[in-house]
């Protein structure tokens, strides 16, 4: 796990907006500042509270943002730069995305052809089918034709046969039963272990932990710490940032302990000169809120907090 296959520097998001009487315009920011590295041999996963720009980030990635969407910030593949022209000739061939909605599915196209393309792959789409639970037949069916959780099998298989360097999985087991999920789960680490990279975007840290290398976590549109995830096994005295403390100690096991407020809309987020996470930190000082804190090396990770230690 020597080489970065993708990075992502200082990357901000914003998106174009008018008033009600389409007079007046205002720029939405809703990634500001996020930086992520995904390695050869790896699966980096990605958590954060919903509105936190994890998906966001994805779309950014694979180039299919709307129209009125403004990006800023460093994204790199293999040491060049992922510009527009980059990201559509490698979209679906070096990098994949196994998207959270199942709409992305073509819905007057058999499954079969969207998962294994024009040249035919049968042999390898049959197999991973058989891996996922997906009964005989299926490569006939359309979309409509399947339930929500086939639908979400059938876009990890496509990602699985597609041979990308890069898979970036979107929530990718929500409607799998538990043995389909560690399936999935399992394609993707022995992806990883051939020598891909995956990001694993997700709500549930537990099954993070169970199958990534390391985690990044995300809070209001940015990235607050990036760290091994044996550091998230090894408990809350081996984490950095005071969020991802708190987002430990939320888990069941480890006492179901919520914390105080509310992760800010992302119209907010441009009013704010400090840290976004300081009206909700129990170790909040005034130079909290006069700078946003820089990502900086700490203990083999990274963290966006000027009182980690």
């Amino acid at each position: 796990m020597e080489e970065n296959i993708f990075r992502v520097e200082n990357l901000s998001v914003s998106f174009r907006r008018y008033d009600q009487q389409a007079l007046e315009r205002s720029d939405l920011r809703v990634i500001s500042d996020l930086s992520l590295d995904a390695r050869e041999g790896e699966i980096v996963a990605v958590a954060g509270a919903s509105g936190s720009g994890k998906s966001l980030l994805a779309h950014a990635i694979m180039g299919i943002l709307p129209p009125n969407a403004s990006v800023s910030g460093g994204l790199y593949y293999r040491g060049e730069a992922l510009d527009e022209k980059k990201q559509a000739t490698l979209r679906g061939r070096e990098i994949a995305l196994i998207p959270q909605s199942v709409g992305f599915l073509d819905p007057l196209m058999r499954v079969g052809v969207q998962v294994a393309g024009v040249k035919k792959r049968d042999t390898a789409r049959h197999e991973v089918f058989e891996r996922l639970g997906l009964p005989s037949g299926t490569e006939r069916f359309y979309p409509f034709q399947l339930s929500g959780g086939m639908a979400r099998r059938a876009l990890v298989a496509t990602a699985i046969i597609s041979g990308a360097r890069l898979i970036i999985a979107d929530e990718p087991t929500p409607g799998m039963d538990t043995r389909v999920s560690l399936e999935a789960l399992r394609c993707f680490r022995e992806l990883a272990d051939e020598g891909k990279s995956v990001i694993l975007i997700t709500h549930d840290i537990d099954l993070a932990m169970g199958i990534a290398d390391r985690l990044a976590v995300f809070y209001a549109g940015t990235s607050v710490e990036l760290a091994d995830a044996r550091d998230f096994i090894a408990g809350e005295h081996a984490l950095r940032h005071p969020y991802t403390k708190a987002l430990w100690k939320a888990l069941p096991q480890n006492g179901f302990e919520p914390i105080a407020g509310f992760q800010p809309y992302a119209g907010d987020l441009s009013m704010s000169a400090g840290c976004l996470f300081a009206p909700r930190c129990p170790l909040k000082s005034a130079a909290c809120e006069s700078a946003a804190p820089p990502m900086r090396q700490m203990r083999g990770g990274q963290v966006r907090c000027i009182h980690a230690s």
